[in-house]
């Protein structure tokens, strides 16, 4: 045997162990290169899905204003003129809250404010109440609620028409003692099996325009500071019923 036929069985192991070694590189280049797109495909995904969601929830609030003032008696976009509320307890309110203005060619013509009913049969009810600059009710609607379903939950304009009892009501055209279910001796309908629902939200409504009549002035002047860049955290618009 030549000398170089036994050195031969040295040489294999050292190529081996340089090939494995190669091969676990590759491997970490690959798997490094596979993290990279995988997280930049998840950031791009969660970018887009906040971005649909963000137009979503515009789309959502936008709905719930239009149903109290339309298109028609109204040219500006209600969602940017928006100013805030502090805690008010007129209104209900225990925390800042959003409310809205409609204007036509720059005059305010209603304002939505947020409202909370805050003796629901099952808790606190939200509200959204539009009151035209001459204090009559455009429109009621509830945000958010708990009340019993098949029971309570016919405050919901989706379950029936009860909430549009409110509609071209005032302090005016409605004596106080009428401001109560019938009930109690008032002029709105209470709901089969459900009294203490309705009443709650017959009585914030009735509060709502109190608050109006003493803050018009300040509510709807037309130098009024708008926010709407400010995080609607406390936005009556964005809780699900």
């Amino acid at each position: 045997m030549t000398n170089e036929d036994q050195a031969a069985p040295d040489i294999a192991p050292e190529e081996n162990n340089e090939t494995m070694g190669q091969s676990i590189v590759r491997s970490i280049i690959g798997l490094s290169i596979f993290a990279i797109i995988t997280a930049g495909l998840i950031a791009i995904t969660q970018v887009a899905t906040k971005d649909k969601i963000a137009e979503q929830v515009k789309i959502a609030r936008s709905k719930a204003l239009l149903e109290i003032v339309p298109l028609s008696d109204h040219n500006n976009d209600m969602l940017s003129d928006s100013f805030w509320l502090e805690a008010t307890q007129a209104l209900g309110l225990g925390e800042k809250s959003e409310a809205f203005i409609a204007k036509q060619d720059g005059v305010p013509t209603a304002l939505i404010l947020p409202v909370v009913a805050p003796e629901g049969y099952s808790g606190p009810i939200r509200l959204i109440v539009g009151i035209n600059t001459t204090g009559i009710i455009r429109g009621v609607r509830v945000i958010k609620h708990k009340e019993t379903p098949g029971l309570g939950d016919k405050i919901d304009l989706k379950k029936s028409d009860w909430i549009r009892g409110f509609e071209g009501k005032s302090l005016e055209n409605t004596t106080s003692e009428n401001w109560k279910v019938k009930k109690d001796g008032g002029e709105f309908d209470q709901l089969t099996g459900a009294t203490i629902t309705p009443r709650a939200i017959v009585q914030a409504v009735y509060q709502a325009l109190h608050y109006y009549r003493d803050h018009q002035t300040k509510l709807l002047k037309l130098n009024i500071e708008v926010n709407p860049d400010m995080p609607p955290q406390t936005s009556p618009l964005e809780s699900e019923q």
